[in-house]
């Protein structure tokens, strides 16, 4: 089998050392090349072909943000990001995934090397699943935005309430799994969700870090609240909550409410948040009242869950092959038999509105 062929583009002579170091100790990949900035990335590229390359966001003469806008524009191919863990690091990366990075490797501001070394089995494996990723063209004309932030968008209209749907939207909860791709298309779901939406409760696997500036962006571009959940608070209709990086989130009842939980504990299907954590509450908490979408991501974490959300009544979603950047995990909760329908991504928002408005206009007539 052919190994895998890496690119390494960082400004850091001992980054650039550490990683091709542990990428050539891989016996499925090798390091091709290792550029120190943009420019002579281009040229190595373009001569050489790799099939993956890595990315530093903050280098001279031309920062990652840009120079990703003009690969994926250019030259799709994947690309993994390597960001500092700062609050302008995280803005900026979820810049570049916003852009077509398919995934991103947090390097630590102090310890560089020590801190790499511990973190090989998680660069190495987020490498492979690049190897094997869809590139969307969707990405390809997104705009470059050299100041590394997400341009601000128009105020959203936040829940005021009173419409048929939030009469009875306090008793469902929509429940959204997802990894490698998923910041992108769970903003493409919660978009269209009206401001009247049931509450929404969110596993995205992402680091600690991250996951606070995730849902603020995410909160600016929808017409429901989002924000990262915090341990015993309400889940309330119009709001979606994000599991921290680095914590599970759970949903509990509290008498007639329905509370978040979110707690430390070891990770389950190697990840923490792990969508089995959040699927199984949902399943043995909010039973037929719950609505589960499983989105793009690398293996099978909430697969059995989401088979145990479906024989507790609930309904449940997934994305199709076509529309995933990696169909892993929506592939493992078809094979396990959890999954009423299988859609593209752009029809599971509206397919999941009109369920709930179908659902609720029959529970209303029934009044």
């Amino acid at each position: 089998m052919a190994k895998i062929r890496v690119i390494v583009v960082d400004d850091s002579a001992l980054v650039r050392s550490m990683l091709s170091e542990i990428i050539n100790r891989q016996p499925d990949m090798e390091c091709i090349g290792a550029a120190s900035d943009p420019f002579v990335a281009r040229e190595m590229i373009r001569n050489l072909n790799p099939d993956v390359i890595t990315l530093d966001v903050e280098m001279p003469r031309m920062d990652g943000i840009d120079f990703l806008s003009k690969l994926m524009r250019l030259r799709p191919m994947p690309v993994v990001m390597v960001s500092t863990l700062t609050e302008r690091g995280a803005d900026v990366t979820l810049k570049a995934l916003e852009l077509g990075a398919i995934d991103f490797v947090a390097k630590p501001k102090i310890g560089v090397a020590d801190g790499l070394r511990q973190l090989s089995e998680d660069i190495t494996d987020k490498i492979r699943v690049a190897s094997k990723a869809r590139i969307s063209r969707l990405h390809v004309a997104a705009p470059a935005n050299t100041g590394g932030a997400t341009a601000p968008a128009a105020p959203a209209v936040k829940p005021s309430g009173g419409s048929p749907m939030g009469r009875l939207s306090t008793e469902k909860i929509l429940f959204i799994g997802a990894s490698t791709g998923g910041t992108e298309a769970t903003k493409d779901v919660l978009t269209t969700l009206p401001a009247d939406f049931p509450g929404v409760v969110i596993t995205q696997h992402m680091p600690p870090g991250f996951t606070k500036n995730y849902a603020a962006r995410l909160d600016s571009l929808c017409k429901i609240s989002v924000k990262e959940a915090q341990d015993g608070e309400r889940i309330l209709p119009g709001h979606a909550y994000i599991a921290p990086g680095g914590m599970h989130l759970s949903v509990e009842r509290s008498g007639a409410n329905y509370i978040a939980r979110v707690q430390d504990g070891d990770p389950v299907n190697r990840h923490k948040p792990s969508v089995e954590v959040l699927f199984k509450s949902a399943a043995r908490v909010v039973g037929p009242n719950a609505i589960g979408i499983m989105l793009t991501g690398m293996g099978a974490d909430g697969a059995k869950a989401m088979r145990e959300m479906r024989d507790a009544g609930a309904y449940c979603v997934a994305q199709d092959e076509a529309s995933c950047v990696v169909f892993g995990m929506p592939r493992e909760a078809i094979a396990a038999g959890a999954v009423q329908e299988v859609l593209p991504l752009n029809k599971i928002g509206p397919h999941v509105v009109e369920y709930l408005r179908s659902t609720v206009g029959q529970a209303l007539s029934r009044v």
